[in-house]
C-alpha cells in the first residue's frame, strides 16, 4: 500500500481536565470539567490529512492495554491505516495529562510508556517506500529520536516535513542536524525556533534555510503565520474565531500546510490552508474534534 503522508511520531491518550486556573506552584485550582481524547502531535496531525482526504499511514507504537485500543480504534475511524503501529505485549502506552484554562491556555504533563521503546528495526521501510512526504514530530525518549534519523538516511527520496516541538527544539540545531539537513519543510513554533536558533522567527527561519531546509513556516499563534523558502516571504493573519482549547492547534496547522504542499498550492495559500485549519481546531476541546473536512475549506483553497 502507497501513502501519500506517513506520519512517524508518539501515541498519546490526552487526558483533559479545564480549570479555572492554571495553578502554580504551592497553589490550587478548580477542575470545572475533564475529557479523554487520542492524541500525539503527528497522530493529530495525521487525523487533520485523513479528514481532507489524503491517504495517510502512521509508524508508532502503543501497548496492548486500553489505551492503546483507544488509539487504533481513532485511528481506524477517521481512515489512517494503522499497520505500521507496533503493539507491545508489555508496558503501558503513552497519555498526557493536560490542564486548560478558561481563555484556552494549557499546561501539560507527559508520561511517554512504550513510545520510548521504539527501535528503527521495528520499522517495515517498506511502509513508508513510495510516499510523497515522511512528517515527523518529536519522542522524549533516545530510541525512537534514533529509529527517525536513520529512517531517513534508508529512505533518501522522501520529502520530509517537521514539527520538532518543544522537546526536541530543547536539544539544540547541532543535535536535530541529520534530521534538519534532510527536512523539506521545518514547521516550528516561534518559541521552538527562538530555542533552537537564539534569533526572531525571520533570522531563525533564515538560519534553517542555510542548513539546507527549503521552506520554514512558523506558527505564530494568535498572530498567524510566518512562511518562506528564500526567495519570497509572507506573515499571514489568522483567521478569527472564539478559542475554546489550544490543544492540537499547531498539529492542526501542519495538516493544512502539508495538505497545500500536496496539492501544489503556492506558499502563501500553504500559509492561509494551516491557518484555517489551525483556527477550526481552537473552537472545540481537544486536539481533533474541530478538525475540519475537505468539504469544509474554502473553495479557492481545495
Amino acid at each position: 500500500m502507497t501513502f501519500e503522508v506517513v506520519c512517524f511520531g508518539a501515541l498519546n491518550v490526552d487526558k483533559l481536565y479545564r480549570v479555572d486556573r492554571l495553578a502554580g506552584a504551592d497553589e490550587e485550582s478548580v477542575i470545572i470539567d475533564f475529557s479523554e481524547s487520542p492524541g500525539g502531535s503527528a497522530a493529530n496531525t495525521a487525523v487533520g490529512l485523513a479528514r481532507l482526504g489524503v491517504k495517510v499511514g502512521y509508524i508508532g507504537k502503543v501497548a496492548k492495554d486500553r489505551e492503546g485500543e483507544l488509539l487504533l480504534k481513532a485511528f481506524l475511524s477517521e481512515g489512517v491505516d494503522t499497520s505500521g503501529i507496533i503493539v507491545s505485549e508489555t508496558g503501558r502506552s503513552g497519555s498526557v495529562i493536560g490542564f486548560v484554562d478558561q481563555k484556552g491556555n494549557r499546561a501539560l504533563y507527559l508520561d511517554p510508556g512504550v513510545n520510548n521503546t521504539l527501535k528503527y528495526e521495528e520499522i517495515n521501510l517498506d511502509y513508508v517506500r513510495g510516499a510523497k512526504i515522511l512528517h515527523l514530530t518529536s519522542f522524549a525518549g533516545k530510541l525512537p529520536f534514533e529509529a527517525q534519523k536513520k529512517l531517513i538516511e534508508s529512505i533518501s527520496d522522501i520529502k520530509v516535513t517537521f514539527d520538532p516541538g518543544v522537546i526536541y527544539a530543547r536539544k539544540g540545531l547541532d543535535t536535530l542536524k541529520p534530521i534538519v539537513k534532510r527536512t523539506y519543510a521545518f514547521l516550528p513554533s516561534e518559541g521552538e525556533l527562538r530555542l533552537l536558533t537564539g534569533e526572531d522567527y525571520r533570522e531563525g527561519a533564515q538560519i534553517l534555510l542555510n542548513e539546507g531546509v527549503q521552506i520554514v513556516a512558523v506558527k505564530l499563534g494568535g498572530r498567524g503565520c510566518y512562511v518562506t523558502d528564500g526567495n519570497e516571504e509572507h506573515l499571514i493573519s489568522p483567521f478569527k474565531v472564539e478559542v475554546i482549547d489550544t490543544t492540537g492547534a499547531g498539529d492542526a496547522f501542519c495538516a493544512g500546510f502539508i495538505y497545500g504542499l500536496l496539492r501544489g498550492k503556492s506558499l502563501r495559500e500553504c500559509g492561509v490552508l494551516g491557518n484555517f485549519v489551525a483556527s477550526r481546531c481552537l473552537t472545540k476541546m481537544g486536539a481533533r474534534d474541530g478538525l475540519p473536512r475537505f468539504e469544509d475549506l474554502p473553495c479557492d483553497l481545495r
